[in-house]
Formats: structure tokens, sequence, C-alpha cells
């Protein structure tokens, strides 16, 4: 809902909440002033044109400060007179802030009051769905978290015999691997020795036969 108003020779369009500077008027920070004149209303595909004002309508606003607006140079020559005339000016200014937009009975800051209530329930709503959401996300892991532990243990105890098996056939291994060369060098050892006796015997008694 929005309306357009006259004041000091201008004129602004407004809606709840809008600040704008006017003219200086005759009011001090803080006050509460009403703007009667009106030349439309419109409240959505509704609308009230004044000829040439809207009857029943009505702005307030409030006073927010007095300021000046920037300064503006006015320069006048003349060509042929030696004239040259510079004056610089900075307009008074008062700040307005838009609080309601009346039309009969349809108010402006009602309607904003009533919206702005829907949008905080409607977020409270939200945000409580959200804590739930968060708090069954929170004991789901919880009872993740205590059934894990669980299931790892018996693992760990099953791969510690496998490790020692590993570990004693190795060792076994290890210890049976330099007995079979020793037992096989003995063995060869008394089969040279034997083979070796008689043949050495056998030419020194032939030898002696021949001698004889």
């Amino acid at each position: 809902m929005y309306a357009v108003i006259v004041t000091g020779g201008k004129q602004y369009r407004v809606e709840v909440g809008t600040e704008l500077e006017v003219e200086l008027l005759d009011v001090e920070p803080g006050q509460a002033i009403t703007i009667d004149k009106v030349l439309l209303v419109a409240d959505g595909d509704e609308s009230a044109i004044g000829r040439p004002l809207v009857p029943d309508a009505a702005v307030s606003a409030e006073v927010v400060r007095q300021t000046r607006g920037e300064k503006l140079i006015s320069f006048k020559y003349r060509p042929k007179a030696r004239s040259r005339v510079k004056k610089g000016h900075r307009q008074e200014l008062t700040v307005l802030r838009i609080t309601d937009v009346r039309l009969g009975s349809k108010s402006a800051a009602e309607s904003v009051r009533k919206a702005e209530a829907d949008a905080k329930s409607e977020r409270q709503r939200l945000e409580e769905a959200a804590a739930k959401q968060a708090a069954a996300d929170a004991a789901l892991a919880a009872k993740l978290a205590k059934s894990a532990p669980a299931e790892t243990k018996p693992k760990a105890s099953t791969t510690k015999p496998k490790a020692t098996a590993a570990k004693g056939e190795t060792k076994t291994a290890t210890k049976a691997a330099p007995k079979k060369p020793a037992v096989k060098a003995s063995a060869a050892e008394a089969t040279t020795t034997k083979k070796a006796t008689p043949k050495a015997s056998a030419p020194k008694t032939s030898r002696a036969k021949k001698d004889e």
C-alpha cells in the first residue's frame, strides 16, 4: 500500500518505512505529524485517485532530524557590462519517516505488522522443526558410535591367534631349516669315509704282494 503526497510544493511517492527529505517544516525531531494532502492511494489492484485530494486518506510520519542539502552555485554573467555575480545556497530540509498510510478503515501499518507476525511464526516453526531433526540426528549418531566398538572387538580377537600362529610357523620353519642340511652333511661324510677307506687299503696290499 502506497500513497502520493504533496508537501513544500513537491510530490512524493511514499509507503510504510520510507524516509524522505522534504522542504523545511516547523516541527521538532521526534514529533509525529499527519499529512492530509494525499493525491493517490493504491492497495494492490485497488486504487483511489483524488480530485484533487483523496477523501478519508492521511499519511502519518515521524520527524527524524533537521538537515541541509548540498551547496548549489548560482552564477550570473552579463557580457560587455563587466557584471559577474556568484552565489551559493544550501536548502534547509526536514527528514521524515513514514509510519502509516490510511484510507478509511484500512491501515498499511496494521497489515505490515500482521505480515511480520506471520513470518515470525513461520520462522519459529521452521526453527523448531530443524531443532527436532538435529536432535534425532544426534541420537542416531550416538547409537551408531556405541554399536561400532562392540563390532570391532571380536575382529581384533580373531586376528590375534592368526598372527601368533603365523609367528609360530615361521619360528618352527626357521628352527627346522638348519637341521636338514646338517643331517645330510653327516650322512654324506659317512658315505665318503666308508668309500674312501677300502680304496686306500686295496692299493697298499696289492703293492705289498707284488714286492714280495
